[in-house]
């Protein structure tokens, strides 16, 4: 098993902040939050909160995953052998970047897998995560002919290129199959399915698990942060909570300690579908079987029954895990279980798991998280549209309901109308909404008050 060299320079965020070092990362983190930065270090030297980092990746701006810290957001771009370019994810990486994500996952499959990565890191400044064994498949032709060498060539060069963190499915062992055989969807996972596959046609044992200690060499080397990978995570409601699911879980916890030990950083994937009476003992399990090791988790899906509408399912899901404690949201947006999303998914997608997000700061009584909540508030007192705008999550899309309404109430007032949109004077000269109008606006009738 892989030790500190406590006489070695420490070279990673945690093997640093357990030496007492601050590090420029934990710095910048700690102004973000508004929290000291002895805070910081002592929750990174705990692994209670990581810090993604590649030293590689060169205009990076550091963030802070952990429960003590406001909740996190991760989209998942990338093409498929079906659709996309590098082009097009360049387009869905500056999306998300935009609407708000906190990080971003390269989870292409197809053809050019290596350009579309490193166009990615090259332009983002948010961390970016990769799943390794889809980029090590792509270079074979059956998965039965993946090797542990190739595996962990494909983890060095990424490493390399300055990729921030990565998902190993390194908690998915051979004697876990039989339970997850018995279940309604088996292994959604791919990376889960993909090692599944290669441990039955192998009768071996997961090469992530058999040569844990070699992955850790190479993310010490570069601080790379394993995101632990749940190859088992229930597709389904009926999958939910299972003996698959906590089997992996278990490993799961001993590879966070492995992670600890070796100086590297660590966090441990969730659950995807779980019913809401389950999510808050879901959290629980994690923080008590891992340590506390940040949960970054994908959703959970609370029904399964509203294909196009996953980016809401999940984001009720997502803002009650965050509130019981987990550290980073895996977006999902409308495409879920339909198709690979567009640009404009990844929008929505964003911009869902930003209001999960918000919705348990403030649940969790963050420092400072309600003062968006209440400047709009304020803003909203005073019929200030513009402030109103500014503040929102997506100011963009609320000026064009708004401008839409106004556009509404002129064409009905004026039916010769040319049905243009309504300048800004124009939104500024109608202070109240369509929704009430002017006689039944409850804020301007409750300004007019006056003590009889």
């Amino acid at each position: 098993m892989t030790n500190i060299n406590c006489k070695a320079t420490p070279t990673t965020q945690i093997a640093m902040a357990r030496a007492g070092q601050i590090s420029p990362a934990m710095q910048t983190v700690a102004a973000q939050e508004g929290r000291d930065p002895e805070f910081i270090r002592d929750q990174v030297a705990a692994g209670r909160l990581v810090i993604p980092a590649n030293r590689h990746h060169r205009n990076l701006r550091p963030i802070g995953i952990g429960r003590a810290l406001k909740t996190k957001i991760n989209a998942n771009i990338g093409n498929s052998s079906m659709a996309s370019d590098s082009a097009c994810e360049l387009r869905k990486l500056r999306a998300a970047i935009e609407y708000g994500a906190d990080t971003v996952m390269d989870l292409s499959t197809g053809s050019l897998v290596g350009e579309i990565r490193r166009a990615i890191i090259a332009a983002s400044p948010v961390p970016i995560g990769t799943v390794p064994i889809y980029q090590a498949v792509t270079q074979i032709e059956e998965v039965s002919e993946l090797t542990p060498e190739l595996l962990l060539e494909v983890i060095e060069q990424q490493a390399l290129e300055g990729v921030d963190y990565m998902t190993i499915h390194a908690g998915l062992l051979r004697e876990h199959l039989p339970a997850a055989k018995k279940r309604l969807l088996g292994i959604v996972s791919r990376g889960g399915a993909l090692t599944a596959q290669w441990m039955t046609r192998h009768r071996r044992q997961n090469p992530a698990y058999s040569h844990f200690d070699q992955i850790l060499e190479i993310c010490r080397r570069h601080d790379v942060t394993l995101s632990l990978g749940d190859g088992l995570r229930p597709g389904c409601l009926a999958d939910a909570s299972d003996e698959a699911q906590f089997a992996e879980l278990t490993v799961l916890g001993e590879l966070v300690r492995r992670c600890r030990q070796a100086g590297v950083q660590a966090m441990v994937e969730g659950p995807g579908h779980i019913p809401l009476d389950q999510i808050q003992m879901n959290m629980e399990r994690e923080r008590e079987l891992c340590d506390d090791a940040p949960f970054y988790i994908l959703g959970p899906v609370v029904v399964d029954c509203a294909p196009g509408y996953d980016h809401i399912t999940s984001a009720i899901g997502a803002a009650l895990g965050a509130w019981h404690g987990a550290a980073m949201l895996c977006y999902v947006t409308p495409k879920e279980h339909l198709g690979l999303p567009n640009q404009q998914d990844v929008r929505a997608g964003v911009v869902a798991y930003r209001i999960a997000a918000h919705a348990a700061d403030v649940a969790n009584h963050l420092p400072g998280s309600r003062r968006r909540d209440d400047e709009i508030s304020k803003a909203r007192a005073r019929f200030d549209w513009e402030r109103q705008f500014e503040l929102a999550l997506d100011p963009e899309h609320a000026r064009r309901l708004r401008a839409e309404a106004l556009r509404e109430h002129s064409e009905m007032q004026s039916p010769a109308s040319s049905g243009e949109p309504e300048t800004e004077d124009d939104t500024e000269s109608l202070p109240y909404c369509t929704m009430c109008g002017p006689k039944f606006c409850s804020m301007r009738v409750s300004q007019d008050l006056t003590e009889e």
